[in-house]
């Protein structure tokens, strides 16, 4: 898939490059946050708001309406600029910030849950391409870490906010937080992000969006109502799940047929991405699922707090972390991956039914343990999928397969806190119903009380035990049906082969970016993106500049800051030069002065001429161009000598502009003696 070029990125000192990064991260942070931070405040929302049938949504709905709209912004942005489509993204994310917190009712909730998500899922792929725009090739995997980082501490942090904002102020400010913040990162959009978009156009499968869309939302909605707003077998149910699986089957013949289908059906054919795509949907489901439900345990049944269920999780999102570090890195070490979804999803299995096993006595001890296990099967598993993928596409499908298998784990969270939901909301009504006929509560006590977290445990002990049990029945039937789900896994596991693993991918497994990649959403789907952030994880983990070594082997006779200047007036020149050492030193916001010695070495040598302070290339000028790039461009391809792409049209060009921008791209230090990076 040839690749729409983009428009030149105005060089940014470190203070514009650093601020505007931290703004993006900090964007990303609050949308990330947003998947978990309502995980510990749900049971007391239900408390305020009434509608427990409809928890599960409050998540659903959030996670659905991410993932529709990361398989469009990308286009968007290219269409109309990137900062366009991160300011819009903002300020979706912040208008449902808004209204989620004032909301009144469930379904308002909801709703606006759905907003916040169409937001969140904007903010995440724009941010990532944003962050491309304005960091250099070669700074840019040290930034990748860090974005790794803003998942892995939101999957921590999360639940704890969300506990202490309904402990110590009201579960509306996990809400209203978002909004200073989020007006923080609008304004240092608005004022410091340049104005990037692509020079091509790029095609949008919007059928094909909208098919797995309005499938997805309807199994959901099966998932959800079935047994609780409606019979399993009622004329509703049954009409909605055979309209999803007829729109599943249009959705199907529409990928085959489009142009730039967002997930082409040939990937299927591949037994080795079929089955990562397995992985990725169930692993999907049981960390979402774990992390909804866990808290309302903590909360009804052994009477933590808010803020003490969310100190409570964290053993399962510590181990998970330290098993997606360890893992990725002993991948990236040995390039074998295979144990780790088996061993994996024997953990994950024997977790969920562990949990089914907890009930009012059950020790703090013994609940951490339990959640320990879980959360190392799932931390195990959760990159396997896109190591995989990336290894094994060709470069035509890197990046749908790559958005492919993240997609369908955010699908998998979506259908698993549903049917999570759907199992709790229609076992704990007859329970409650039960456990009130057999223990009826005095005169004058009020039956509601039993709905609350904190009306719950103010009863007397006699009266809300019976409550705590209907709760725990209800919590274990709930884990009791998910453990099958790890079986699934371990099943689809087994059947996954041992391939050598691209050497960009084993770079990728290992530290932040490894972990950020399993966090994160689905990726854009352009294969030359998914490249450039391959690269980047391969160069972040240079401990040394290869440019002097790759000039030194070129055999060419200037010197590294000569060549920087080189590159330097044919990218800002646009290829014929024509450059006053002015137009770059205010590009680079250093004195002009700098540069002129060594453009004054230049024209001696005959590579430049100048005329009255406009310096054009000579033709050995463009000649020893072209060699500088020739020798950034294999040293590239000595990088990705595993990927056999030599006769894709595509991957030539894009490592040619990769070469060329790796030659161009940096900075000159002050001291004018040499670049800083290229």
């Amino acid at each position: 898939m040839a690749v729409a070029e983009v428009d030149e990125t105005p060089a940014l000192s470190r203070g514009a490059k650093n601020t505007i990064v931290a703004a993006i991260m900090l964007g990303m942070l609050l949308s990330a946050l947003d998947q978990t931070i309502v995980a510990t405040a749900l049971p007391t929302i239900v408390s305020d708001l009434g509608g427990g049938n409809h928890l599960s949504w409050v998540v659903t709905s959030y996670l659905l309406a991410e993932t529709i709209m990361t398989a469009l912004i990308g286009k968007f942005g290219d269409l109309f600029g990137r900062k366009k489509a991160f300011m819009i993204s903002v300020s979706l994310f912040l208008i449902g910030s808004f209204f989620s917190g004032w909301a009144d009712s469930m379904g308002s909730l909801i709703a606006f849950r759905a907003v916040q998500g169409l937001g969140a899922g904007g903010i995440m792929v724009t941010a990532a391409a944003v962050i491309a725009d304005v960091v250099p090739l070669r700074e840019r995997g040290k930034y990748q870490g860090v974005m790794g980082s803003v998942f892995g501490v939101s999957t921590v942090v999360g639940p704890l906010l969300g506990g202490l904002f309904v402990d110590h102020l009201s579960w509306r400010w996990a809400f209203y937080v978002n909004l200073p913040l989020g007006i923080i990162v609008l304004i240092v959009a608005a004022v410091a992000l340049p104005s990037i978009r692509s020079v091509g156009k790029p095609k949008i499968d919007y059928l094909g969006i909208i098919l797995i869309a309005l499938a997805a939302t309807g199994l959901t909605l099966v998932t959800s109502w079935g047994g609780t707003e409606y019979p399993w077998g009622s004329p509703t149910i049954l009409i909605m799940a055979a309209a999803s699986v007829v729109l599943l089957v249009a959705f199907v013949f529409v990928e085959n047929r489009a142009a730039e289908p967002m997930l082409p059906m040939r990937l299927f054919k591949s037994p080795v991405f079929s089955v990562a795509s397995v992985l990725s949907f169930v692993v999907g489901f049981a960390m979402l699922g774990g992390i909804t439900f866990l808290p309302t345990y903590l909360q009804y049944v052994q009477g933590a707090s808010a803020t003490s269920s969310g100190l409570r999780m964290l053993p399962m999102v510590v181990g998970l972390l330290v098993a997606a570090l360890v893992s990725g890195t002993v991948i990236s070490k040995t390039g074998k991956y295979r144990m780790f979804p088996i061993i994996g999803s024997i953990l994950m299995t024997l977790g969920l039914f562990l949990l089914s096993l907890m009930d009012a006595a059950t020790s703090f001890w013994e609940t951490s343990a339990f959640m320990i296990v879980l959360g190392l099967g799932v931390g195990m598993i959760m990159q396997v999928p896109v190591i995989i993928v990336q290894s094994t596409s060709d470069y035509k499908d890197l990046g749908v397969a790559t958005s492919g298998v993240s997609f369908l784990r955010t699908l998998g969270s979506s259908f698993g806190v549903a049917l999570f939901g759907t199992i709790y909301a229609s076992g704990l009504p007859d329970r409650l119903a039960t456990a009130f006929a057999e223990h009826p509560f005095p005169p004058g006590v009020d039956p509601r009380l039993a709905q609350s977290v904190q009306g719950l445990h103010s009863l007397p002990p006699e009266l809300k035990a019976p409550i705590i049990d209907a709760y725990v029945g209800a919590l274990h039937q709930v884990f009791l049906v998910a453990a099958p789900v790890g079986l699934l896994s371990l099943l689809v596991a087994l059947f996954l082969k041992e391939v050598p693993l691209r050497d960009t991918s084993r770079a990728a497994a290992s530290g932040n970016s490894g972990v950020g990649e399993s966090f994160a959403v689905p990726a854009s789907g352009d294969s030359h993106h998914e490249l450039e952030r391959l690269l980047a994880n391969v160069l972040g983990r240079l401990k040394t500049d290869p440019g002097p070594a790759i000039l030194a082997r070129s055999g060419l006779s200037i010197s590294y800051a000569q060549g920087w200047l080189i590159a330097q007036i044919f990218r800002t020149g646009k290829q014929g030069g024509n450059m006053t050492m002015q137009d770059i030193g205010a590009e680079h916001r250093v004195p002009a002065g700098i540069f002129e010695p060594t453009a004054r070495q230049l024209v001696d040598a005959g590579y430049l001429v100048e005329v009255h302070g406009h310096y054009r290339f000579t033709d050995e000028g463009m000649e020893l161009f072209a060699r500088l790039v020739g020798s950034w461009r294999l040293w590239l391809l000595e990088q990705l000598e595993d990927w056999q792409e030599s006769k894709d049209v595509d991957f030539t060009a894009d490592i040619d502009r990769l070469a060329e921008r790796l030659v161009s791209d940096g900075r000159a230090l002050s001291t004018g003696k040499h670049a800083a990076s290229l």
